[in-house]
């Protein structure tokens, strides 16, 4: 119960995490790095948007700006304007004309040429409370203490809209608030003004711009810093450029030079940062083309991704790695596709929550599965450990190898057969408690004689131990192997032979036969019951040799006498008959190993 419970919490948990970071954006800082990198993309620019610019040029040749009389803008208007049919279809200030100079006539100059054409917007600048409050929504704000208003004349001459931008806790500009009230008297934005005047004076329709519950919508940047076309202020006032070419466009005036400090970060600026006269140039362009992106359904997207997350969290727990990383590019991929897309039709939401999580899931699933896989291939080696050599087993689980061919297939092999010499009648003799306790004594001789030699302990039956060698797995040098561990058998017995005629009274002694040639391996046996085992002519020649062999002595056949002749002291037996067998056998005993 526990075991299958396991997942369910695990994809619940998933699915919770996604969740609370959707609605919370807990991660608001790497958030907004992923909404810039994807939604703020290039779009092209509006080549009738374009920028007169007061850069160093300007400078330079006028002076600083704060010494210059307001003439020099009313020059500007009266160049851009050549007529009464070409001119520019709205010419907007972004430059702050707080007071006018006394005894200085160039601001009713300034004034008088943004009246007489009609087609300029000025701006003013608001100044907000360092204290924010809660509007009857719930939802917190810094509200308008106070508006700096172009000088009298001007005011009344020219359209005002105010220039401040919107940052968010990160220094970047992603959002404007259209309109704000103060006293009773409602505000709009320098880029809602300009565009508002530029559809009055083509006879369009404005296009609704859409707002969330704070006031805001965000920017879909046009163009990079630099984008749109710019044109120095100097050169237009000294009759360099053609004024033709600003007919009916958008002309933004302002600050195009880094001593100005009129410039911000912005989403798609990376390390360049974009003067204030972009900014509103991007945002009169989303007006134009109904681009802005309201903050979307965060609870409704962490319902979905959160649901979707829990399924797929399952998903990694069932399928193999490599389905799974197709699967987890594959959700992450459509995730990301189908946000911006939203983006592009009026919505933002946060794009990181789901991939982070999903990721996340997926290591631990990875790492789970791969624990209890380990877990399997352990108990592999522990079942392994009972009937192949320790240093067999330790070779197999740093490959990773623990393939064995499924049925039988032909393999040489060398078996060996032991038993003890009158276990029968000694048990007879002595108690039960003894008897096993000679028998255990006996196994672990036979068993560590034969894992010490590479071995495969193949079974016991009764008081015979039967082992392979060079199966299931491949043996080097498993012949001489073999006749080494029936070596090491018969010298371990003289020493428990001497240890329970002390103890028992009762002499016991071993008979090794050793045969090697082909068999066949393989599972053996049914549906519910299998051995791993060896059978053939072989195997029975070797069990025939045990029976032969007296107590201490290791009978190997001729067939295993010519492979291992220059590294064995034998003494020849003669041939001898073998139960079975037409044929005798030529045997011979083994006095030595080389």
């Amino acid at each position: 119960m526990r075991k299958n419970l396991q997942p369910v919490l695990e994809a619940l948990a998933a699915g919770v995490i996604v969740f609370l970071l959707t609605i919370t954006n807990l991660f608001s800082p790497l958030d907004y790095i992923a909404r810039d990198r994807l939604y703020q993309v290039p779009r092209g620019i509006e080549s009738d948007i374009k920028i007169i610019g007061i850069d160093a040029k300007t400078l330079g040749e006028y002076g600083r700006i704060d010494t210059w009389s307001r003439s020099i803008y009313a020059d500007l208007i009266n160049k851009l304007c050549v007529d009464d049919n070409t001119k520019p279809a709205v010419i907007g200030f972004d430059i702050l004309f707080s007071s006018g100079i006394t005894g200085n006539d160039g601001d009713q100059l300034f004034a008088d040429a943004a009246s007489r054409h009609g087609n300029v917007v000025v701006v003013n600048q608001l100044s907000y409370s360092k204290k924010w409050e809660t509007d009857k929504n719930g939802v917190l704000y810094y509200p308008v203490n106070g508006v700096d208003n172009p000088y009298a004349e001007l005011f009344d001459a020219a359209s005002v809209g105010y220039c401040n931008v919107s940052q968010d806790s990160d220094g970047t500009v992603r959002r404007i608030i259209p309109a704000e009230v103060f006293e009773g008297t409602e505000y709009h934005s320098f880029a809602t003004v300009m565009y508002e005047r530029y559809c009055a004076e083509m006879g369009i329709t404005p296009n609704n711009i859409p707002t969330d519950i704070t006031g805001r919508t965000m920017i879909n940047y046009s163009g990079k810093p630099g984008d749109y076309e710019y044109i120095s202020m100097s050169d237009v006032l000294n009759g360099s450029i053609d004024p033709r070419i600003f007919d009916d466009s958008i002309v933004f005036v302002g600050a195009y030079d880094p001593e100005m400090m009129d410039d911000f970060n912005v989403p798609n600026g990376g390390s360049s940062q974009m003067y204030g006269v972009e900014i509103h140039a991007n945002i009169f362009q989303s007006y134009l083309q109904g681009r802005f992106a309201l903050n979307g359904n965060a609870y409704l997207l962490g319902l979905i991704t959160g649901v979707i997350a829990m399924l797929l969290h399952f998903l990694f727990r069932k399928l193999k790695t490599w389905q799974s990383v197709i699967l987890l590019v594959a959700s992450i991929s459509a995730e990301v596709a189908l946000l911006v897309w939203i983006n592009n039709n009026g919505y933002s939401h946060s794009i990181i929550y789901f991939p982070i999580v999903l990721i996340l899931s997926f290591i631990y699933s990875l790492s789970i599965n791969y624990l209890l896989e380990k877990r399997k291939k352990d108990k592999v080696l522990n079942a392994f450990r009972k009937y192949v050599a320790p240093q067999i087993v330790e070779e197999i689980a740093k490959k990773g190898d623990f393939e064995i061919r499924v049925g039988g297939e032909n393999r040489d092999i060398a078996v060996l057969f032991v038993d003890i010499r009158g276990f029968t009648t000694m048990s007879e003799a002595l108690e039960p408690e003894q008897v096993v306790e000679i028998l255990n004594e006996y196994l672990t001789l036979t068993t560590k004689s034969i894992f010490d030699n590479s071995g495969t302990l193949d079974k016991f039956v009764g008081d015979a131990t039967m082992a392979v060698f060079n199966s299931p797995f491949y043996l080097e040098d498993y012949e001489y192997k073999a006749v080494c561990a029936a070596m090491d058998i018969v010298k371990g017995g003289e020493a428990i032979e001497e240890k329970f005629q002390k103890r028992f009274g009762r002499s016991v002694g071993f008979g090794v036969g050793v045969n090697c040639g082909p068999a066949v391996i393989g599972n053996v046996g049914c549906d519910f019951r299998m051995d791993f085992t060896a059978i053939g002519d072989t195997v029975n020649t070797a069990a025939r040799l045990e029976a032969n062999a007296k107590k201490g002595q290791v009978l190997i056949s001729d067939v295993l006498y010519e492979r291992l002749k220059d590294r064995l002291e034998v003494a020849e037996v003669g041939e001898i008959p073998l139960k079975g067998k037409t044929k005798g056998v030529f045997v011979y005993e083994v006095k030595k190993v080389l």
